[in-house]
């Protein structure tokens, strides 16, 4: 277990400089000049080269670049050139709602998603089956924003049990900043249950085929146990892999639900920093997204082990 633990912590520092260099390149080639837009078209030559040597941008690229991975390793980080306060002050407190929010999506996910695919995978072939994998499909062919807009116009605007947009703040009102990410989390999640469930029954019935399934009920076990207990762990493995995948792609995707919503979440944050060429911002934002994306995956490979520990062996 410890090799295999080492292996994939080893992968994942590779990936994340990789990561890294891939998010600076990218960002130091796009058009643009950070100068130029806080100075503004009118500013003369001289100025925006005084600019640029104070922000750092007239150094060479692996200059740039050595000293971004350094203060970020030592856990300092520069000043947002738009919002004028360091980068990690304002990606904690825009973290304080986007990881909320996954979280919370992922709740919802998981709770409709498993229940349903092992109800489906119970009754393949019936009614019951066909109804799931209907629901499955409409949500697949849902966009998130167009239920979200949908949830506003039915429980704000009609039932008037939730406010249509906007946050309070967790210190102001912890439960209006939780009814706040309700239907924004039901959005995405709801989303991801058709994916979910539909993996999840596909497999359980590869599961309930293997012949220890069929032992288990020859020696009269209750179907609730064979299902529960033999079959739903070894089911769970490739959920695992995309229910890790999911809550990656949550932290990195809720810019749309998020500006649907009026949620001051990461999504927003980079969106706005794109616009006015934040690159600190930009830069910080973006590699945690990926990071988070990154790391999830190596928490589900550990998980893996956990469930199966024949996976250690391969």
């Amino acid at each position: 277990m410890l090799r295999y633990f080492l292996t994939k912590l080893a992968t994942l520092v590779v990936l994340l400089f990789l990561v890294s260099l891939t998010v600076f390149t990218v960002l130091f080639v796009l058009p643009g000049d950070p100068a130029q837009i806080i100075l503004g078209i009118h500013a003369t030559p001289e100025s925006l080269a005084r600019l640029r040597a104070d922000l750092g941008l007239d150094r060479p690229f692996f200059a740039q670049y050595a000293d971004w991975v350094g203060n970020l390793v030592q856990g300092r980080s520069a000043l947002s050139i738009h919002y004028k306060m360091p980068v990690f002050e304002l990606v904690a407190s825009r973290l304080a709602v986007t990881g909320p929010l996954a979280l919370l999506a992922m709740v919802f996910a998981v709770v409709f998603a498993l229940p349903l695919g092992i109800y489906a995978a119970r009754h393949q072939n019936r009614p019951q089956d066909l109804a799931v994998m209907t629901f499955t499909q409409l949500g697949l062919a849902t966009p998130e924003f167009w239920l979200g807009i949908l949830l506003v116009l039915f429980f704000s605007v009609e039932l008037n049990w939730f406010a249509a947009g906007g946050f309070p703040g967790w210190q102001a009102d912890a439960w209006g900043s939780l009814k706040a990410l309700l239907l924004p989390a039901f959005a995405l999640g709801i989303i991801r249950a058709a994916i979910l469930a539909r993996l999840t029954r596909s497999s359980m019935l590869d599961v309930l085929r293997e012949d220890y399934i069929r032992t288990a009920r020859a020696k009269g076990l209750r179907e609730r146990t064979v299902i529960y207990v033999h079959a739903l762990r070894n089911a769970l493995i490739p959920v695992l892999t995309i229910l890790g995948l999911q809550l990656g792609q949550l932290l990195a995707g809720a810019i749309i639900i998020e500006n649907v919503f009026f949620l001051p979440g990461l999504g927003r944050l980079v969106f706005t920093a794109i616009g006015m060429r934040d690159l600190p911002v930009v830069r910080d934002v973006v590699l945690l997204m990926a990071a988070a994306v990154v790391f999830v995956n190596f928490l589900v490979d550990i998980a893996y082990a956990a469930v199966d520990p024949r996976i250690e062996l391969h």
